[in-house]
This record gives C-alpha cells, sequence and structure tokens, in this order.
C-alpha cells in the first residue's frame, strides 16, 4: 500500500458540493492529468468540455433526471467520444479515413479512449483533496445533450464528471469479491461457484443497506442491478451513434 493505492481504494461518490469553484489552476492540472492518460495507438479520440454557464448546468441537471449535483459543484466537465478531428485530418492529409472512422473497431476506441481520459481526471482530482460523481444521466436525452453544447457529427457525448469540494461525504460501497472479478489465465466456468461467491456477495451489500438506513433497506446487489436491467432504458442509442455517423461499419 502506498499514497496511491491508499487514493484508489478510498474512492466514493461524492453529491454534494460545497458553492465554491474550482480554480483555472485546478482546472487545467485535471484536463492535463487526463491527457496524460493512454490512449490507443496516439489517436487521442476525445473531447472534454467545461460546463460553467448556470443555465446549461441547469439543463444538463434536467437531462440528468434532475440530480441537483450536476447543477451545484465546482466545475462539470462532459466527457465526449470524439471523432470529428479525424475527419477533418483525412481532409488535410487527402487521405481515405471515412471507413476507418465509421467503424465499429474506432468507435470503441474512442469511448475507451474518453473513459481512461477520465479516470486520469478523476483521480488527479481526488488527489487535490476534490470529491468526483460521474453522471451518465446525460445519456438520458444524448439530443438534447448534442444540441445544448453544440457537438458536430462524430461527437458523442458520454458522461458527466461532477466535481468539488465536499460537503458531505457517503459511505463506500463494498465491491465485489476480488476472486469474483479477478479470472487467472482463463474465464471461470464452474456456475455453482459463480452464483454461490454472488450470493455471499449479496449478504454483504444487504448488511450495508440495512446498517446504513437504520434497517429500512436490505436491498441484494442481484436483485437490485436485475431489476435496474429488466427496465429498458435508453434503448435509442443505437439509433442516435449512427446518425452522429459513428459505428456504421
Amino acid at each position: 500500500m502506498n499514497e496511491v493505492t491508499n487514493l484508489l481504494m478510498n474512492h466514493r461518490s461524492i453529491r454534494h458540493f460545497e458553492d465554491k469553484p474550482l480554480s483555472r489552476e485546478q482546472i487545467e492540472t485535471i484536463v492535463l492529468s487526463a491527457q496524460a492518460a493512454s490512449t490507443s495507438s496516439f489517436v487521442q479520440a476525445y473531447s472534454i468540455i467545461g460546463v460553467t454557464d448556470k443555465e446549461k448546468k441547469a439543463k444538463l441537471a434536467e437531462f440528468a433526471g434532475n440530480q441537483s449535483y450536476v447543477a451545484e459543484n465546482g466545475h462539470f466537465f462532459v466527457f465526449c467520444a470524439d471523432l470529428h478531428r479525424h475527419d477533418i485530418m483525412g481532409q488535410m492529409e487527402n487521405k481515405d479515413v471515412i471507413p476507418a472512422i465509421e467503424s465499429t473497431e474506432k468507435f470503441m476506441v474512442s469511448v475507451i479512449d474518453a473513459a481512461l481520459a477520465a479516470q486520469n481526471a478523476a483521480v488527479a482530482a481526488e488527489s487535490l483533496g476534490l470529491g468526483i460523481c460521474y453522471i451518465g444521466g446525460i445519456r438520458n436525452d444524448l439530443e438534447g445533450v448534442s444540441e445544448l453544447l453544440k457537438t458536430p457529427d462524430r461527437v458523442i457525448p458520454l458522461f458527466g464528471l461532477a466535481i468539488g469540494y465536499p460537503s458531505k461525504k457517503n459511505d463506500q460501497k463494498p465491491r465485489l469479491p476480488l476472486q469474483h472479478i479477478y479470472h487467472e489465465n482463463e474465464y471461470k466456468q464452474d456456475e455453482a461457484v459463480y452464483r454461490e461467491e454472488l450470493e455471499m456477495y449479496n449478504k454483504i451489500i444487504s448488511e450495508y443497506y440495512d446498517e446504513r438506513t437504520g434497517g429500512k433497506r436490505k436491498d441484494t446487489w442481484t436483485g437490485q442491478i436485475a431489476g435496474m436491467l429488466e427496465k429498458q432504458t435508453r434503448m435509442y442509442m443505437k439509433d442516435y451513434v449512427q446518425k452522429k455517423k459513428m459505428d456504421l461499419r
């Protein structure tokens, strides 16, 4: 264990922030840390939009299901998969890059690049004593988000990252056991063992909720997540992505 691993293993989402903006130096440090993340073949297929306009933040909060911490934070970042610049570079270099940037592979590259950059940004922010919360809820209405942020074709807002000074810290939720997540040499295929591990984790999560809520809630993890997955949400996504001229081949 060291300072970095302690920081990583003590992560928790923060949903209550002080009314205090980040400094320009903090913002630039976070973005530069994001840019230092690994990127597939140096493609750098992502962009970051910082949202400071209060009306736009309020609208993003509305898109995200009226989550107040989308509007009330030190700074709100939107991470985007971005192959727009690659379209432009193809024109600059007189190269036919369209089949590649419209492929599922490059779409995956852009999503992975954005996620890697975002996690660097999150860790950098936490190292500065700030709190963070990822916001997938902006995908509830990507047409609205795209219009609000004026993202062109081949740019897809993926998620937000609210960062600020914590005014309240939430409890850390127990993660799945290491032996359930980590497979060595090949994927474990014994379903009985798999189910046993999930039942053990269900007990841990149920006890966590019971203690956190004073007995008002005793959810299991499999019950909670299966219930969520049973509800079909954001099923427009494939059409939206292809409308933005990505994931076409």
